[in-house]
């Protein structure tokens, strides 16, 4: 047993606890929060070697009935999102201190808290070797981030918060936990598939059954955005930024398409999809969710309403990707895990810069800050062409792969959606970034005052910026933890 993976769920749990015994002393409240998220980073880190040569590292910690265990497992698909979850923590501690300290937000013992044991049923996620120890996790992160939500605790942030949690746990309840109920009484076994390709269903299973738990278990993880289950996203905006960053970069949304991803390759598997016909239908179904939430993005004049509607919209490419079953396609959708978790961190961050900069939240009133916040603007400028899929930021990657694998899958349907989608990014997102550098301001409203915001909320801006660059040009690290998934 490797007990890297109990280490990397205890850590985030310790620093919860640290947490709430100094919360009274800021600086080592604070202080623990960094070192809790740099410690988790560098025992993540410390796996990809032996995962990177082929070894899949397993810690299993108690069994509940024959075929139902909580087991640890770190394989290929589990370092491609435990990796994002510990580094945007890492990037995200920071910047709160920064955002919550300039704003003197309260409750914030309580809000590093719960963000940390976001992360911790993040990584439960990540490292979960079946699906009853990834639906326990899933179930944590609900839980853990309704505070975080809720922060504010006025009749805005209630409403929100309520939303959100009756939307993700009784979809849970009402989809999921039936669909585990159901595979484990077909199958004996909730343990994911050792390969992608043969799933965990004998053969001559009754295939309308394997359909009706296909498609409950797309419903059951709403984390992942599917319209109609979607609005709890918008709803969770009235949150502080950084939480919105972490629910649309790494600790909800992504828990929503990983698991639903790791469902659909290792509880069914391809072969299964492709027997049954489930995997193109399912790309048009997302493929919907794609256009429309672009659509209503268009509309939305307030930054982070805007953001949230293009986060439903980007997560969908992720499924979609997967369901196209080609190894391009996959890979495109998996590396978009990666590729979208830096670039929309950023937007978010910028987003909360430019509100505790100028306590602006429309686009509208935007004009010309550009040239007193070029830092913030630029960086910005650069996500958002990572959510178009421009070069050579992360996001070319992703669309690259994704349009080659609905070529290679013969959907010209899926082509003309990701096509008419990249120019609906291009129409809500560029003309955020030509106001604020070409735009003129209000009459009456001059820059006197206006400057970039705190260090300690620049310096993860730019580094989360300058990540997706860096893995825009140089994809090949995480594209290695990637082909090894499509094999």
């Amino acid at each position: 047993m490797d007990y890297k993976l109990l280490l990397a769920l205890l850590i985030p749990l310790i620093g919860t606890l640290g947490v709430m015994i100094k919360g009274d002393k800021e600086n080592i409240r604070e202080g623990i929060s960094c070192v809790s998220s740099i410690l988790l980073l560098l025992v993540v880190g410390s796996m990809v070697p032996a995962v990177w040569h082929g070894k899949t590292l397993i810690f299993h910690m108690f069994t509940i009935l024959p075929g139902v265990s909580v087991t640890l497992r770190a394989d290929s698909m589990s370092m491609i999102f435990a990796l994002v979850a510990s580094s945007l923590w890492t990037i995200a501690v920071f910047y709160s201190m920064g955002y919550m300290r300039t704003l003197k937000e309260h409750a914030q013992t309580r809000f590093n808290a719960c963000f940390a044991l976001a992360i911790f049923g993040a990584i439960g996620v990540a490292f979960s070797d079946n699906l009853f120890t990834m639906y326990l996790f899933y179930e944590i992160v609900s839980v853990c981030t309704y505070p975080l939500v809720a922060h504010h605790q006025d009749d805005e942030g209630y409403n929100g918060g309520r939303k959100y949690l009756v939307y993700l746990t009784a979809t849970a309840k009402a989809f999921l936990l039936p669909a585990m109920i159901l595979i484990y009484v077909l199958t004996g076994t909730l343990d994911f598939a050792p390969q992608i390709t043969t799933g965990i269903f004998p053969q001559g299973v009754n295939s309308t059954l394997v359909i009706m738990l296909y498609i409950f278990c797309i419903f059951g993880f709403a984390k992942n955005g599917i319209m109609p289950f979607h609005h709890w996203l918008p709803g969770a905006m009235v949150a502080p930024t950084p939480v919105s960053a972490l629910l649309h970069a790494v600790a909800v949304v992504k828990v929503g398409v990983f698991c639903t991803t790791r469902v659909m390759l290792y509880v069914f598997g391809t072969d299964t999809m492709h027997a049954l016909n489930l995997g193109i239908p399912t790309a048009y179904f997302v493929g919907f969710t794609v256009i429309a939430a672009s659509i209503i993005a268009l509309s939305k004049d307030n930054l982070k309403a805007r953001l949230a509607y293009s986060t439903v919209s980007q997560l969908s490419y992720i499924i979609m990707g997967v369901a196209l079953l080609t190894e391009p396609g996959i890979q495109g959708g998996l590396i978009h895990i990666v590729n979208h978790g830096f670039s929309k961190i950023t937007l978010f961050f910028c987003a909360g810069a430019i509100y505790v900069a100028t306590h602006k939240k429309n686009i509208s009133e935007m004009e010309g800050l550009g040239k007193t916040m070029p830092f913030t603007f630029g960086a910005f400028a650069i996500a958002s062409l990572s959510m178009i899929g421009a070069p050579p930021v992360a996001g070319f990657i992703t669309k690259w792969n994704l349009l080659v694998g609905s070529v290679q899958a013969h959907q010209m349907g899926i082509l003309l959606i990701l096509i008419t989608s990249t120019m609906l990014n291009a129409a809500y997102f560029a003309p955020i970034t030509y106001k604020a550098f070409f735009g003129k301001r209000p009459v009456g409203e001059p820059f006197v005052g206006i400057k970039e915001a705190p260090l300690a909320m620049l310096i993860p801006i730019l580094i989360a910026c300058l990540i997706s660059i860096i893995i825009g040009i140089f994809p090949g690290f995480m594209m290695h933890f990637v082909k090894v998934v499509t094999g």
